[in-house]
């Protein structure tokens, strides 16, 4: 499987993820820099974390205007898999993607430590190969991560089982202890706690690399061919 690696001026967590998918994983991963028009033959992207162009105006809001943020929301109308971790989530959102907000953490400061998320749903690429109500061990490194959606996005999000982590031991005062939604495609998911920093037992725990796994798992029972070829979806 092909995994694109989207890197903004200011990330810092796009080796982790090239390194967890191609060392970890051992599948194919490329970064593909922010002023592309084009993805490549990617399969797969992946937004990771850091501070795009500094955070300077509010997290993730310049940063949709990157070009290859149009081809982005190509692939993911085409129905390509999408996964925005951290600062990640905070583009999705930015650039509507994915709905509500990322705000500042509850007690206002940066948290940077492990936290523990439990699946609420399996039903996504993202989590087909975890069980319901799984908990898993990943760590968190913001300080703009407390998901906010008005009611009726908060009533949609539960509706359509796109809920899809939520933090056992909310960090940042994230509402209803979202850590992690889907789109209505469920081809898009945003997340706040980082997969890629626990994807090796080297560093404390492996359980984010179930994350890819699923996205592995679901390519592979999918038609072959690039999300290009693929009848489109509303993400």
């Amino acid at each position: 499987m092909r995994f694109g690696v989207v890197v903004f001026p200011g990330s810092n967590c796009d080796h982790d993820a090239w390194y967890a998918v191609s060392h970890n994983l051992g599948h194919s991963a490329e970064f593909i820099w922010h002023d592309s028009a084009t993805l490549g033959a990617v399969d797969a992207v992946i937004l990771p974390g850091g501070f795009a162009y500094g955070d300077y105006l509010r997290c993730g809001a310049i940063a949709k205007f990157s070009p290859v943020m149009k081809a982005v929301r190509e692939f993911a109308g085409r129905g390509g898999l999408v996964l925005g971790i951290c600062n990640g989530f905070q583009v999705l959102v930015e650039s509507g993607l994915l709905p509500g907000a990322l705000l500042r953490n509850r007690e206002l400061k940066f948290v940077c430590r492990q936290v523990t998320v439990r699946v609420e749903t399996v039903n996504t690429p993202f989590t087909c190969r975890a069980r319901a109500g799984q908990r898993l061990t990943v760590p968190v490194a913001h300080g703009e991560g407390c998901y906010f959606a008005d009611d009726p996005t908060l009533a949609a999000l539960k509706r359509d089982d796109r809920i899809v982590l939520r933090y056992v031991d909310n960090p940042n005062g994230a509402l209803d202890d979202i850590a992690g939604i889907c789109s209505e495609g469920r081809n898009v998911m945003g997340m706040m706690p980082h997969p890629e920093r626990a994807a090796d037992e080297l560093v404390g725990s492996a359980d984010g690399r179930v994350i890819f796994e699923s996205m592995i798992h679901f390519f592979s029972t999918q038609p072959q061919g690039a999300a290009s070829e693929r009848a489109p979806v509303h993400a």
